[in-house]
């Protein structure tokens, strides 16, 4: 698996992680999979040369189950037959789940301290890899919200901090609270939703690492991103790949920053992706991807 920069150029905390990380919430939302093939999902990730999880306590079906993907992600690397060590676990804290199908929003900052620290204890880790605050919450002025994960770094309680669905200023306002310690973010972009691309291009220029979450256009639109995006089905076809590597690849020729998170509910699904890592698109190529919309032929 080839490698990139988790963290800022010259940072102390700045890691080398695997191009192509995992994300995790399949594995606990609704239409969830059973907890053995749950389990052998993140052993095929981590074969495959994974070291980035996404995963968040608010991934989770049912009311009283929060920290359910934690809890997952913590057993499957327990089991795993070899060294974990070099995974970087990365949560999130800030967003709920009532259990009614509903998300909600709180980023009191002790509300997001006290999370970090039950994360910290499913995740079984002394300090967590990377923590991200999940939504910004209207009723709490951002630099309040951020202000928490600058406490949590300064006591040690996480090693990393990002921000999550966040816009150009918010990356500032929260680098600045951060005294500059912001390492990534974690908003939505894939072919069908480009709108972050600023915030990828702001994030590059900065040296912050961006992941795009549902990278391949969300669970229930992934299998078929080739029939929506006929220039993607095409590239794909030239190279012999599925239409969901090329999409990957092409994340990953937008910037060096861009680490991007796939979600997956199966072991093959998994390994489908992670060869996009290896995958080489020409420069004509990316250009027709970059300049495609949906549906758009080739």
């Amino acid at each position: 698996m080839k490698q990139r920069s988790l963290g800022r150029p010259g940072a102390p905390t700045t890691r080398q992680v695997s191009a192509i990380g995992l994300g995790a919430m399949p594995l606990s939302i609704e239409g969830r999979p059973d907890t053995d093939r749950a389990i052998a999902t993140v052993h095929a990730a981590l074969d495959a040369g994974v070291t980035l999880i996404d995963t968040a306590d608010a991934y989770h079906r049912d009311a009283n189950e929060v920290g359910h993907n934690e809890e997952l992600i913590a057993r499957a690397l327990r089991e795993h037959g070899s060294s974990t060590d070099d995974v970087v676990v990365a949560t999130k804290g800030g967003h709920l789940r009532p259990g009614d199908g509903s998300w909600t929003k709180n980023g009191d900052p002790a509300y997001l301290k006290d999370a970090a620290k039950a994360s910290a204890r499913r995740l079984g880790v002394e300090a967590i890899g990377l923590y991200q605050f999940h939504r910004p919450d209207p009723d709490v002025p951002y630099a309040d919200s951020v202000g928490a994960l600058a406490e949590l770094l300064d006591e040690g309680v996480i090693v990393r901090a990002g921000i999550s669905n966040a816009d150009v200023d918010q990356i500032e306002e929260a680098d600045r609270v951060l005294g500059g310690r912001l390492v990534s973010v974690q908003n939505q972009f894939s072919p069908a939703f480009r709108s972050s691309l600023g915030e990828l291009e702001h994030c590059a220029s900065r040296g912050i690492s961006f992941l795009p979450w549902s990278p391949l256009g969300g669970i229930s639109n992934a299998a078929e991103l080739g029939s929506r995006h006929a220039v993607f089905a095409e590239v794909a076809q030239a190279h012999g790949v599925s239409p969901q590597q090329v999409t990957l690849a092409w994340e990953l020729s937008l910037a060096d920053v861009v680490l991007p998170i796939p979600g997956s509910s199966r072991p093959a699904s998994t390994t489908d992706s992670l060869a996009a890592a290896d995958l080489e698109l020409s420069a004509d190529e990316i250009a027709r991807l970059s300049a495609a919309t949906t549906g758009d032929a080739a």
